[in-house]
């Protein structure tokens, strides 16, 4: 029977395109429906080593991606919110996670695919309640998935039959490092580990000439298998492009990981193909092959873990060794936390800028002081800071909004999380706001010092007083912020009120000078925008900690901060 190429070939890829559709959409449909839970995730990165496993265990079986895992630990490495022995744990557990996928494809659902995409369908186009869309889209995808697999399966079948076919899976059979290779350069195109073991099971599962053993058999299997542990290392090298050198060195112990396991077990494929089947189902071959390279995929992600785990440490040592060196500091305009590479995992992404902002409020506290030493103190070089300080502030406000709107635009957003950018772009604002108040002293104290003004030391006093609690509360607001402390965030708003009452009365009592001739009435004016601008900033504070009263923040106080 003459097959037609053209048909075979654009049928495997469309099936594989319906396929890793579905597994992303089934990824977004599990990020949604895990929602808030993800966040708790962040508590456990800053663990022991065996934590950090199980947290990237747990991140890539929902993510669906041991990659995007990995990902998301270059991107905090580079930040400096993880260190390499906790992202080295966290990448370990990343390849655990992503033998999920393999075990989901090994089920035989295949009979009641439509099922699936018709109960997803109703819950996801026509059910309200958010988290039953979730759950909806994830079964819609879930049935995808398989949907691309059945279409994998059917145009392999008359593959299988040919003799041409089967002596070529004889030869990767008697050349396992031709399997390697294989596997590796499929993953290198495909772009996914899964999608790769996804194609392989499914052309394991095709019976041979005898109708009886699979096509290429499991030890056939297990070399292609390992090659795409490699091969999936690509997307982190190119995520480390351009970041810190410790991303890099993580990038780098994700390689060296999955190629020393794959020399490892290239030893052993006899004796561990052997293991394999003894632990897994029995049966046909061609039924059983793919439950067997689910878990070939499985435990030799496990045992690789667990040989490397007590040796985390020297694994640092061989990174760095190859890489070594230190990154430049970044300019303070630069900023620190934001990774476009995780945009689509809106949980992380929205925790890099929730850091941000913080960094940024903090140079705003900088501004505060700088403000309160150039008035009371004509300190030139402190009115100097004060510019240059909200050139940074406004800078680095931008990209973080334009980070945030990117936030958005993805489609991985659950309302919750939507509400929680929107507040992020709010807050964003009054920070920009405390900055623009400080700038407006600044301004003042530069005509102050221009034209030689002399302030009573009772009014010099009562600013001084200002300047303090201003200090005091973007203090609380900032730690409000990071820790999501709400007693700290109320305790802003009484601050914020006891502000107000200060400025009421510092007023009441310059106006009192003014009557009993103890102020020179030029000043009045100065004096009451400073003292308005002081308790402005007391605003900005108050609607940042209301923000927080919102659950706009991350409680993930074990994380430090940069220093400015």
């Amino acid at each position: 029977m003459e097959i037609n190429w053209f048909q075979v070939i654009m049928t495997l890829l469309g099936g594989l395109a319906v396929f890793i559709y579905g597994m992303n959409l089934m990824s977004d449909g599990l990020q949604k429906a895990a929602g808030e839970k993800m966040r708790n995730v962040l508590a456990l990165l800053t663990k022991n080593p065996f934590i950090g496993v199980l947290a990237g265990a747990l991140t890539t079986a929902v993510l669906q991606s041991s990659s995007a895992t990995t990902v998301m630990v270059i991107g905090f490495v580079s930040a400096g919110l993880m260190n390499l022995p906790q992202a080295i744990s966290i990448v370990l557990g990343a390849n655990i996670g992503t033998t999920i996928t393999a075990q989901l494809i090994a089920f035989k659902v295949g009979d009641y695919v439509w099922t699936f995409i018709l109960i997803g369908f109703i819950m996801y186009f026509f059910m309200k309640k958010e988290s039953l869309v979730n759950i909806g889209q994830t079964i819609f995808a879930f049935g995808l998935l398989f949907m691309g697999i059945n279409t994998m399966g059917d145009v392999m079948k008359p593959l299988a039959a040919m003799p041409e076919v089967a002596q070529m899976f004889l030869a990767v059979k008697g050349i396992p490092v031709l399997g390697v290779i294989i596997g590796t350069f499929i993953t290198l195109i495909i772009q996914s580990s899964s999608a790769s073991i996804a194609v392989l099971q499914n052309l394991a599962s095709q019976a041979g000439p005898d109708g009886v053993s699979s096509i290429i058999g499991l030890e056939g299997a297990l070399p292609i298998l390992f090659g795409t542990n490699i091969g999936t290392t690509i997307t982190a090298v190119f995520a480390s492009i351009g970041s810190s050198i410790n991303a890099k060195r993580t990038a780098a112990a994700h390689i060296i990981f999955n190629v020393t396991g794959t020399i490892l077990f290239m030893f052993f494929i006899p004796w561990y193909s052997r293991l394999i089947k003894y632990i897994s189902p029995t049966g046909i071959e061609y039924e059983v092959v793919s439950r067997q390279i689910a878990n070939a995929h499985m435990f030799f992600n496990i045992i690789n873990t667990i040989i490397f785990l007590p040796f985390i440490w020297l694994l640092v040592k061989i990174v760095m060794k190859l890489l070594p060196g230190k990154d430049t500091d970044k300019l303070p305009s630069e900023p620190l936390y934001l990774d476009y590479n995780i945009i689509e995992q809106p949980v992380f992404a929205i925790h890099l800028a929730t850091k941000e902002l913080s960094r940024i409020a903090n140079f705003t506290l900088k501004m505060i002081k700088d403000a309160k030493k150039s008035f009371l103190a004509n300190d030139t070089e402190a009115l100097k800071n004060v510019f240059e300080t909200e050139d940074i502030v406004n800078t680095l406000q931008d990209e973080t909004v334009k980070y945030l709107a990117s936030i958005f635009a993805t489609d991985s957003l659950t309302e919750h999380q939507g509400n929680i950018v929107s507040g992020l772009i709010h807050i964003a604002s009054d920070i920009e706001h405390i900055g623009d108040n400080c700038t407006n002293i600044a301004e003042f104290s530069s005509e102050k010092m221009k034209h030689g003004y002399e302030f009573s030391d009772i009014a010099c006093a009562e600013i001084y007083e200002c300047f303090d609690q201003a200090s005091r509360m973007t203090r609380d607001t900032i730690s409000a912020l990071e820790t999501g402390d709400i007693n700290l965030a109320y305790d802003v708003l009484v601050q914020e009120e006891e502000m107000n009452r200060t400025e009421a009365r510092l007023k009441r009592e310059h106006i009192k000078r003014l009557h009993d001739k103890k102020c020179s009435p030029e000043f009045t004016v100065m004096y009451t925008d400073i003292v308005h601008n002081i308790e402005r900033i007391g605003d900005s504070c108050k609607n940042i900690a209301e923000a927080v009263l919102a659950d706009i923040h991350f409680k993930d106080s074990s994380i430090p901060n940069k220093e400015i």
